[in-house]
């Protein structure tokens, strides 16, 4: 971008509020007011864990067990991979603790890829971080909460297709807003339903201990009766299981603010890791304690046909505590993907505008604002586990490439310092197990792999021209910053009206 384009991108607007860009053609100014904003140390240890549980348990684990089971095609592999993803999720963890404080950079994989691999491979993950990984999240995570939300309204047949997608996008809209309007509005929703999917779990376990102590075990008298023994179903089981997992490397993204990441980012792994793999294979057991495996897959709403069974009078408690845990994980995650938007712009790898801030409530606007259209995008295809297929394959292959940069890492960059340096065993059985995951797929759900490597290859134009075509025509820089003061403009005045209202 030229000095002409940072000089209209970081000028004030009176009637819209003011707004500057962070981006890595800012002023210098600018940019370390942002840093100084954004990346001050005071996440402690309970901080780091709370991250990590509070992304990981969202709405996975109340509708990944059906997945699992459908492609395990028995109980006993089923509680296995589930187990197994656990020890997988802690050993990338590990990976990534090295990574994380050899690299004190946020964002994560965008990060350590731009370390190991260089900028172009950095920018393909950014772009289908941006494009299909974060809104294919937000769309399962708002599918979920309307499922869970209209199922009590209809018991007997399941709500309607285009009512749970109309469901959804209200979801994503009203969280986006709420985001783009002040930060602690964002931050109370996020600690008021914190608490409610740690109670709906607690419910779900303590409810199944007492089914099995009444003697209700006979779903697990032949547990590995009808299993798999096709690898490209146990993959995509995985996936399913892993998608419940996923999150585990998000206190990645904000090393820069942790306080001595040194101790507390690995502390943090092993303490939260192994407390998520109990809770979840605990929650599958006491399903399985009340649900026979043909009941679970009959079911779109797991934990409320597991309500309708045992609760009693009181099973509407359970799709309004499933139905926050999903609302507050989807807040989370349109709360932290701005900080990709951030760590992408101050590299120049993402035009100014969508990592533009409003000054009078300190949102970046656009991005969130670009992240709820992609998301309601994603929307057009209602059917979860597919969408699970979809996101899984793209962001196993990056994190793949991430473990793999461990390596790279360590012959290439020999006098890094690594205050943490994990055993050469563990990136490579990673490793290789994010290539079967990558491959395996191809045979049995070739489409959604496909969908994800076309969507990864045209990124590849937009590197060209948005990244690597420095002498731009001087209209194409306009008219970004017109887009950008025009978006700016009309959410303000949008804002300001329902404030009088």
């Amino acid at each position: 971008m030229s000095s002409a384009q940072d000089e209209m991108m970081s000028r004030k607007s009176s009637t819209s509020g003011a707004s500057v860009t962070s981006s890595v053609s800012s002023s210098s100014t600018t940019v370390s007011i942002v840093e100084e904003i954004r990346l001050r140390q005071h996440l402690g240890l309970s901080n780091g864990v709370a991250i990590i549980v509070g992304i990981i348990v969202g709405s996975g684990i109340f509708v990944s067990p059906k997945g699992v089971l459908q492609e395990a095609g028995a109980i006993g592999p089923c509680l296995v991979i589930w187990g197994m993803c656990g020890i997988v999720c802690l050993l990338g963890a590990m990976c990534y603790g090295e990574l994380g404080t050899a690299i004190l950079k946020s964002g994560a994989d965008y990060a350590y890829i731009n370390e190991a691999y260089g900028n172009f491979p950095a920018f393909l993950y950014l772009w289908v971080a941006v494009v299909i990984i974060l809104p294919t999240g937000n769309a399962i995570s708002s599918l979920t909460f309307a499922n869970y939300v209209l199922q009590p309204f209809f018991p007997a047949c399941g709500p309607p297709g285009p009512l749970i997608s109309l469901t959804a996008a209200l979801c994503l809209t009203i969280l986006t807003f709420i985001n783009c309007c002040n930060v602690k509005w964002a931050t109370r929703v996020q600690d008021i339903f914190t608490f409610t999917k740690i109670l709906a779990l607690v419910i779900i376990i303590i409810t199944g201990v007492v089914k099995l102590a009444m003697g209700s075990t006979e779903n697990f008298e032949a547990p590995f009766e009808g299993s798999t023994q096709e690898p490209g179903r146990i993959a995509l089981a995985f996936y399913s299981g892993l998608f419940s997992y996923s999150g585990w490397n998000y206190l990645n993204f904000v090393t820069e603010e942790m306080k001595d990441p040194y101790k507390n980012l690995p502390r943090a792994i092993w303490i939260s890791l192994p407390l998520v793999t109990v809770i979840y294979i605990l929650a599958n057991v006491a399903y399985f304690a009340v649900m026979t495996p043909a009941e679970m897959l009959a079911s779109d709403a797991v934990a409320v046909t597991f309500a309708d069974r045992t609760l009693g009078v009181m099973s509407w408690i359970m799709p309004v505590f499933v139905a926050c845990s999903t609302f507050g994980s989807l807040n989370g995650a349109i709360f932290t993907s701005s900080r990709l938007f951030f760590v992408g712009a101050r590299h120049g790898h993402l035009p100014g505008f969508l990592a533009t801030i409003n000054m009078k409530h300190f949102t970046p606007l656009p991005s969130l604002l670009f992240g709820c259209v992609t998301s309601l995008i994603m929307l057009s295809s209602n059917d979860i586990y597919v969408l699970i297929n979809y996101a899984s394959f793209v962001e196993t292959l990056f994190i793949g490439m991430s473990v793999s940069g461990l390596l790279i890492l360590r012959v290439t960059r020999p006098d890094l310092e690594r205050p943490i340096r994990v055993n050469l065993f563990f990136p490579i059985f990673y490793f290789i197990i994010c290539v079967f995951l990558i491959i395996t797929p191809l045979t049995t759900s070739p489409k959604e792999c496909l969908m994800g490597l076309i969507m990864i290859l045209t990124g590849i134009p937009v590197y060209v021209l948005g990244v690597m075509w420095e002498k731009k025509p001087q209209g194409f820089r306009i008219a970004f910053c017109k887009f950008s003061k025009i978006t700016q403009k009309l959410f303000y005045a949008v804002h300001e009206e329902i404030k009088e209202d």
